[in-house]
């Protein structure tokens, strides 16, 4: 590997040296250890705990999660770099094997927490020194109704290794594993998946369409294994759902989110109501491309003379700029990635496809995945993950049991950099067209990231609802896929025939269950503390940095409301679609202009 590819890939020895590290050998070796030890120390005995013991438990607990989570953390990390690698495949699926082990031998003592008698609890709970730890003991007693015994919770966890777990990796060694062939300029070439997608941003339709359709295309492919990866994922939800008797199949994922149903529909149902904005936006957008109607390929497709590429150092520089604005010491941690080469910039086969941002622990910092390929989606995505990384970094003054935001709340300061860098370049920017340009971007990402969420939510729960009911062909998935698309885009945009497709790449299906719908939450919620900081200025600065620091120690509702934020309010979601709305009359003004 030559230099400067080296400097592009992330630096993992600070976890460990190699994979066959003898250190990586020890650590498993101690986990397994002391998880004996502590499972002999408090099994059967956390009800004889008072608030100084638990204290000290929950102490051991979090230092022996840690231990156990760093293998784990760094395989993965190893894995996602290159997918095809036998060691980085085995290593991956030891520590995966491994954890699961520990997660039983460790299950126990949640389980005690939760039958703790309600007096008892409240007794131990309300004392001083349990202090930071008030939040996750509310949050465990939480699913006390839908847990079972501690037997039946080990074999549920033990049969997911050969069940759910695995379908998880086949489904994610398959999609790295795909290569693709397509002509372009007279040529037969070898694309990776991120490649062909980044493509939705050529400047010309017909490339755009068939690179869409071949990425498509392959997946359909595989549709016998694709298929099957789907039917098992949702079979498994719907029976864990009856054995645990929840009332739905988002029912979990609420209640770790600390929302309510109520919200979660209200939500959806003013994005539903918003959709017509979207429309307007892509009626709009085929005017300024010259098209008589837009094609689902032609919405992130560059204006005329707009298809500016950003090598990795001028999007770094813009990024790190949109931060700095905003506080230095944002921009100190954002830089600390690439000084300690946290991050993986490029695609290559086998790599893992899109992007992401891997909190480790609060003693171990995060790394960011990308697949950076040089157009103006790529430097918000970048935005977007650094994003991300601070909330980490800000956060590990928690405790590791409070160290990981919920869903809702994960995607905060990810959104707000987005926010930021579109700012820094609005403001720094005096050509007309590249306004246009930036204004057509970020539209097109609150689009994204609040209606085709919702649209994604939707179908999660059609396909998790007619699954209850008997197997889902692949032709029935195509059908729902392209009836929720069909509600958003109405007549304003046609689809092209491979996106019936458009269900069988997305991962969020496979690896969490109701996940989409956190980045609506999140847009819509970053929208209101984007305007108050507008409204603000620096005062506002220390409150985010509060919202952001509590990590998962807060609800949503709380930590909304260090902010001023009512999430109970009726108009709340409204708000931030009328931001939207203002967007797009920004837009309109400059292009009557």
């Amino acid at each position: 590997m030559n230099e400067s590819a080296q400097q592009s890939q992330w630096d993992l020895t600070p976890l460990y040296r190699s994979p066959d590290a003898p250190e990586l050998t020890v650590d498993l070796d101690t986990a397994k250890e002391q998880s004996a030890q502590f499972r002999a120390d408090y099994n059967g005995k956390v009800v004889d705990l008072d608030a100084a013991g638990l204290l000290a438990a929950f102490q051991r607990y979090e230092t022996l999660s840690e231990l156990i989570a760093k293998p784990q953390l760094y395989a993965h990390l190893l894995f996602a770099a290159d997918s095809g690698d036998d060691v980085a495949k085995c290593l991956s699926q030891q520590t995966a094997e491994f954890a699961n082990l520990m997660s039983r031998e460790l299950l126990f003592f949640n389980l005690e927490i939760m039958a703790l008698p309600q007096e008892q609890y409240e007794s131990v709970a309300a004392d001083p020194c349990l202090k930071p730890y008030r939040h996750h003991l509310e949050q465990v007693r939480l699913f006390k109704p839908y847990t079972l015994t501690e037997r039946e919770e080990q074999l549920l966890t033990l049969k997911s290794l050969a069940g759910v777990d695995a379908f998880t990796r086949l489904f994610d060694e398959l999609a790295a594993s795909l290569t693709y062939k397509m002509e372009l300029d007279g040529e037969l070439r070898e694309f990776t998946g991120e490649e062909l997608l980044s493509m939705l941003h050529h400047p010309d339709a017909v490339v755009r369409e068939l690179a869409f359709t071949t990425f498509l295309e392959k997946h359909q492919e595989q549709e016998i294994v694709i298929g099957s990866v789907f039917n098992t994922i949702l079979l498994d939800h719907s029976q864990e759902m009856e054995l645990r008797g929840y009332d739905g199949p988002m029912a979990p994922t609420n209640l770790g989110n600390e929302l309510t149903q109520g919200i979660v529909a209200r939500l959806m149902e003013v994005s539903e109501q918003n959709y017509g904005l979207a429309r307007e936006y892509f009626v709009l957008k085929a005017e300024l491309l010259g098209l008589p109607r837009l094609k689902n390929t032609d919405i992130y497709a560059p204006l005329p003379g707009a298809d500016r590429k950003f090598d990795f150092a001028e999007a770094r520089e813009l990024v790190q700029g949109a931060f700095r604005r905003f506080s230095p010491k944002w921009e100190e941690i954002v830089s600390s990635f690439f000084d300690d080469r946290r991050v993986d910039i490029y695609p290559r086969a086998g790599k893992s496809g899109g992007a992401f941002c891997m909190g480790m622990t609060p003693s171990f910092l995060p790394y960011v995945l990308l697949n950076y390929t040089g157009n103006l989606r790529d430097v918000a995505t970048v935005a977007h993950e650094l994003g991300h990384g601070l909330h980490f970094v800000l956060a590990q003054k928690q405790r590791l049991v409070n160290y990981h935001p919920c869903l809702p709340l994960a995607e905060t300061a990810s959104v707000f950099g987005e926010m930021l860098l579109t700012r820094h370049l609005l403001d720094t920017q005096s050509d007309k067209a590249v306004k246009i340009e930036l204004l057509c971007a970020k539209i097109e990402d609150i689009i994204a990231t609040t209606f085709r969420q919702n649209v994604l939510t939707r179908f999660e729960e059609r396909i998790h609802a007619e699954r209850a009911e008997g197997l889902l062909t692949s032709t029935r998935l195509c059908d729902l896929w392209w009836e929720e698309n069909g509600r958003l885009y109405g007549d304003a945009v046609t689809m092209i025939p491979a996106y019936r497709w458009g269900w069988s790449y997305i991962s969020h299906f496979i690896h969490a269950r109701f996940y989409c719908y956190s980045y609506t939450f999140a847009e819509l919620l970053v929208l209101s503390l984007y305007r108050k900081y507008r409204e603000e200025g620096a005062s506002f600065v220390p409150v985010l940095e509060e919202i952001l620091g509590g990590g998962g120690s807060r609800s949503p509702g709380d930590a909304a409301r260090l902010a001023g934020i009512d999430l109970d309010s009726p108009d709340f979601w409204q708000k931030g679609y009328d931001y939207l709305g203002e967007l797009i009359g920004e837009l309109r003004q400059l292009v009557a202009d």
